[in-house]
Formats: C-alpha cells, sequence, structure tokens
C-alpha cells in the first residue's frame, strides 16, 4: 500500500498536502502527551513504533503501489487513543520512507491513505460498539479488535484502490481482480493478530489499554 514518488502525478502528492498538514496538526495539539511523560507508558508507544516499523518493511507485491503488509494501527489506536496513534504511525511511515519504501514527496498522500483513514476506521468502530453494543470483554476485543482490524485493511485497501483508479494510475477492473481480493486474506490476518495482541494487553497489562476500563467491561458482569 505504500505509493511510490513516481506513482502519481505531481499535483496528487500537493493536493494530499494540506489534509495531511491539518491532521497532524491536529493529533499533536489533541494528543495526551502527558502520558507518555510515564516511563513505562513511553516504553510501550516506542516499542509500538519499533514493532511496525518492522511489519510495514515485510511486504509483498509485485507492482508499484500493490503492495500488502500489515498496518496494526487498530492496536495502536485502542492502546493509546486516535491521536497519540497517529503521531505514533507518522514515525512509522518517516522511517518505511528512509528506508526506500517511498520518496518524500509521496509522504502527505501515503499518510492520508495509510494512516489517517486507518485510525478514523479504528476508533470509529470503537465509538460505534461503545454508543450501540452492550460493555462486555467480548465485544471490546472481538468487535473492535478483530473485526476492527479487519474492516480497517479492507476500507484501508479500497480507499488506495479508489485513489489510484481516480488518478489513471490502474484500471478498475485490474485493482478489483488482482488486488482487492487480497485485501480479504490480509485483514484475517490484521484481525488475528490485532485480536490477540489485545487480548494479552487487555488480560495481563490493562493499563497499556487508554480504551478498556475495567469498571466498564469486567465489573458485575
Amino acid at each position: 500500500m505504500n505509493f511510490p514518488a513516481e506513482l502519481f502525478p505531481g499535483q496528487w502528492y500537493a493536493v494530499a498536502l494540506l489534509p495531511w498538514l491539518a491532521c497532524l496538526g491536529w493529533a499533536v495539539w489533541r494528543a495526551p502527551w502527558k502520558r507518555l511523560g510515564r516511563p513505562e507508558q513511553l516504553h510501550v508507544w516506542a516499542a509500538m513504533i519499533v514493532t511496525l516499523m518492522l511489519l510495514w518493511s515485510m511486504k509483498a507485491g509485485v507492482k508499484p503501489g500493490l503492495s500488502l503488509h500489515l498496518v496494526g494501527a487498530t492496536v495502536m489506536t485502542l492502546s493509546f487513543g486516535p491521536y497519540l496513534a497517529l503521531a505514533g504511525l507518522s514515525v512509522v511511515l518517516a522511517a518505511a520512507t528512509l528506508n526506500g519504501a517511498a520518496g518524500w514527496s509521496a509522504f502527505p498522500l501515503n499518510a492520508m491513505v495509510m494512516i489517517a483513514v486507518p485510525v478514523l476506521v479504528s476508533h470509529g468502530i470503537l465509538r460505534f460498539s461503545e454508543r450501540f453494543l452492550p460493555p462486555h470483554l467480548f465485544v471490546y476485543l472481538f468487535v473492535n479488535a478483530f473485526i476492527g482490524a479487519a474492516m480497517m485493511i479492507m476500507v484501508t485497501g479500497l480507499t488506495a484502490s479508489v485513489v489510484m483508479f481516480l488518478a489513471g494510475v490502474y484500471t478498475w477492473d485490474y485493482l478489483f481482480t488482482q488486488y482487492l481480493p487480497y485485501m480479504l486474506l490480509l485483514g484475517f490476518s490484521e484481525g488475528w493478530l490485532s485480536g490477540m495482541a489485545m487480548t494479552l494487553m487487555v488480560v495481563y497489562k490493562p493499563e497499556w489499554v487508554s480504551t478498556f476500563d475495567d469498571r466498564t467491561y469486567l465489573m458485575n458482569k
């Protein structure tokens, strides 16, 4: 899902710049940075960033822009909230860009598709479950972590496909038959790993998960 610098016309990268700066500025302004003032929380946040750097470096693909890799946005969002997740994933993308995954001119467009959209979807599913579903541990883990991560991957893949189609990079028939079907497989993998990671943290280290509250999901159940 990384877009190389030469894949799109230059105006696409320019158009993505202002929305991305707005998203990043809003996240930096609203992020609960005081939480990272606690050494344990900072270490967990940094460890997630390093882990995702490794995951983003392990990708498969045969054509530019059609690479597949795990994203990890759901775990990051559930653990630290959308603002710190967006900031942390920005560091991950910067590291991937430095590693040659894409040029710096493509950074804003990559960030909008691979960071802003996944974090928005993950946070939106969390808010939906909090409002309309019963506050149960199974709901938190299965809906927010497993299903949420799978849906996040599929929506991200669909967004990337629409962007490439509108830019005339690939035809819709090619994307629909040669790229989008693999999002189902990648979504299952992302959902399974995210669900497993969140289950371990909720059971053994619930203080690492800012969106989880024992009193809400466990007491009187």
